[in-house]
């Protein structure tokens, strides 16, 4: 039995115990969440037991598919019989006799000093995206895991996602699309604008604190292509801004509590993969009026189609599924491997995926070093902007450029 202490019960912790009770309804039983930790003991005591406690606080989000419109879960909807410890303290947990792994789905900024004490005392981590703060603490991550031997995983449900899994298929050398030569994706005004506070989080906005959207939303981006693509991102050409330099938490209708922002809340990206893959993408907190997407989500284009969302259309051919397609030609082999158990929806794929590295002691598909990738892509994005020029991932992975994460380092000690 791997015995679970999650660190962090902010909003996005619905999102999980919805992926946890899934897990359980589809059989997995070999875990159990034994403690949860919170700076305000409320917060933690609210997700224990349905009905009792005070109330969880409300989604932020009301966007379809969005995990932090998730809401309403509760650890006794799946393990009514489990008592759960509360902390405080994330030190207090960690060398806790109750737990054996460590879930930490706080803010960027505390993931490395976390992990640097789960890894000494030899618990396995899943570690919410980003990896770190910057990618020197990071890179101390995947050392510390290295050096005590044990599962260390991120966070990144996008690739878990339904449509993303098909996508990988669609590109695969099984897949109808052919091989992958450009991606385009981009969304303006999609979430939280014009000025909105992201996800009622300030930091997100505070340069020193690893905020900005480019650090936030850019490892998942990457994540996808990367996974989509099969192939690692080399160089990244970008540009960020601050559109709205104030931002404010809504409240009864009324813009309320305005914060200062130095962090990018929008940034445009050019990247090529050493598979000669040519792409963009660009986003944006900001825009007022009504939102701007690109397709229906990411735009790829492969040497015999295009797919976006669930839509395909081959050369010379009418616009198909890709669900439909998927379930009727992909491997079996590769269903059962996108899909274990059955299981659709995201976090619990990525929660399988991390448990079943512990139980037998290797590394999960999203491993810490797949994170420490993903990081780099992303400050490829915000070093480019601040060097005024293109960058190579690599000398982001190796410390060689970190201009702008210089005060973020000084600010956590990091070297």
């Amino acid at each position: 039995m791997i015995r679970i202490g999650i660190v962090g019960c902010g909003r996005i912790l619905a999102a999980h115990l919805e992926g946890y009770r899934l897990l359980k309804e589809a059989g997995v039983d070999n875990f159990e969440i034994t403690a949860l930790c919170s700076r305000k003991a409320n917060d933690a005591q609210s997700y224990i037991k349905r009905g009792e406690g005070p109330p969880q606080r409300a989604a932020v989000s009301e966007i379809p598919g969005d995990p932090l419109a998730v809401s309403d879960q509760f650890l006794s909807d799946f393990q009514p019989d489990t008592p759960v410890d509360i902390f405080t303290d994330y030190r207090d947990l960690i060398a806790s006799n109750r737990v054996d792994a460590i879930n930490d789905f706080t803010i960027h900024s505390l993931h490395h000093q976390i992990a640097e004490l789960a890894f000494a005392a030899r618990k396995p981590v899943l570690s919410q995206k980003p990896l770190a703060v910057t990618m020197a603490g990071a890179r101390q991550m995947c050392e510390q895991a290295r050096a005590a031997g044990v599962t260390f995983g991120v966070f990144e449900n996008l690739r878990f996602d339904q449509g993303v899994r098909h996508q990988h298929w669609a590109f695969s050398d099984e897949g109808p699309a052919g091989k992958l030569q450009m991606a385009v994706m981009g969304n303006i005004g999609t979430w939280w604008a014009p000025d909105l506070i992201v996800a009622e989080t300030p930091w997100r906005h505070e340069l020193v604190q690893g905020g900005g959207m480019a650090l936030d939303l850019g490892p998942h981006f990457f994540d996808m292509i990367r996974y989509i693509g099969g192939s690692e991102v080399e160089t990244v050409t970008a540009q960020t801004r601050v559109v709205e330099p104030t931002r404010y938490l809504l409240r009864n209708g009324e813009r309320v509590e305005p914060v200062s922002c130095d962090a990018d809340d929008t940034f445009y990206a050019h990247f090529e993969l050493h598979s000669g893959v040519a792409g963009t993408m660009f986003g944006s907190w900001g825009g007022h009026g009504t939102a701007t997407s690109v397709g229906d989500g990411p735009v790829f284009y492969g040497t015999k189609g295009r797919v976006t969302g669930d839509r395909i259309q081959l050369d010379g051919g009418e616009e198909q599924s890709l669900a439909k397609l998927y379930d009727a030609h992909a491997p079996t082999t590769m269903k059962e491997k996108h899909f274990p158990l059955g299981l659709t929806n995201d976090f619990a794929l990525s929660q399988l995926d991390w448990l079943e590295a512990v139980a037998s002691g290797d590394q999960p598909e999203c491993s810490g070093e797949e994170g420490l990738r993903d990081l780099a892509c992303a400050y490829a994005v915000v070093e480019s902007a601040k060097a005024g020029r293109k960058v190579s991932v690599e000398e982001v992975l190796s410390g060689s450029l970190r201009d702008y994460q210089k005060p973020i380092d000084e600010r956590f000690a990091l070297t």
